[in-house]
């Protein structure tokens, strides 16, 4: 069990501390990804500024036996209210107890029914990113999928399929990667030597980035020859090169509104099950272009 507590600076450097008597905790399979990583600080920041602290309770794989325990355990903390950053799809399971007595926010994962889900509207973004290549005058888009476990990405490239029908556009075998750079190359060296593929729509910023530097590799020029677009807007998205169009998340959106859902329940008693996704928006730069004909 990791306790974060983060506090806004007052004038003279001093800092208001949440009260480690006020929690909510946090229930997260990995913090390696990304998206994962910089939920979890919006969280905390949005809970301190609110007075909590967060209680973080960190699984390995997140089987039934190991959810329903961690729930168990994080009720003994004395928490006001849990949140579930898990995404994949283990936590559907039968036999997964969700806690009765305390409020819990489901964040980027599979809404239990009856409990409120949180999320950025990961369609809206593939939509944009997709449309943003069509319109450029590619013929299609090809696409390098999240892991198959992952909601976010099932709805990323469930998005970027409907898009391209509505275009009535081929479809091209996606390809599945694991939100690495390393997988992004990978599968980038498979694509890279087909002269039909000439935009890329990848479901993260890592895979693309392992992307570019697999058409950089085998010599096709982006956007010259190929255009990338990528999905998180991760701060060192606009130093890739060619900087890199793609997908804005607000993260600290996300967070206040994981925060505010939970301690609106708690303050009310009043659980709300359908909250509006955190709006996305997409970031033009200069790795995306016209097609080369």
């Amino acid at each position: 069990m990791l306790e974060r507590t983060t506090g806004d600076p007052l004038p003279g450097g001093a800092a208001v501390l949440p009260d480690p008597g006020r929690a909510i905790g946090v229930l997260t399979s990995t913090l390696a990804t990304l998206g994962n990583s910089r939920t979890l600080d919006a969280i905390a920041q949005a809970a301190a500024a609110d007075g909590y602290a967060v209680k973080l309770m960190s699984l390995g794989k997140p089987t039934r036996s190991a959810v329903t325990r961690a729930f168990r355990q994080l009720g003994t903390q004395n928490v006001e209210g849990m949140v579930v950053l898990v995404e994949e799809y283990d936590l559907d399971w039968p036999g997964i107890e969700f806690p009765r007595d305390v409020p819990v926010v489901v964040v980027d994962s599979n809404p239990r029914a009856g409990y409120p889900a949180v999320d950025t509207d990961q369609a809206q973004g593939a939509t944009l990113a997709t449309e943003h290549l069509l319109r450029l005058g590619h013929e299609t888009v090809w696409h390098i999928a999240g892991p198959t476990d992952s909601f976010a990405a099932e709805r990323r490239e469930q998005a970027w399929r409907a898009t391209l029908n509505r275009f009535d556009r081929r479809v091209p075998l996606p390809v599945v990667g694991d939100w690495t750079a390393e997988s992004g190359y990978t599968l980038g060296r498979m694509l890279c030597h087909d002269p039909a593929v000439t935009a890329v729509f990848a479901a993260n910023d890592q895979m693309a980035l392992g992307l570019l530097r697999a058409l950089h590799e085998a010599g096709r020029s982006v956007p010259g020859e190929v255009s990338v677009a990528g999905f998180d807007d991760m701060p060192e998205a606009a130093s890739f090169w060619p900087p890199l169009t793609t997908v804005r998340q607000s993260f600290s959106e996300l967070g206040r509104r994981v925060v505010r859902t939970l301690l609106d329940e708690t303050a009310t008693g009043i659980r709300v099950t359908a909250v509006e996704p955190v709006p996305v928006s997409l970031v033009v730069r200069g790795s995306t272009g016209p097609p080369p004909w």
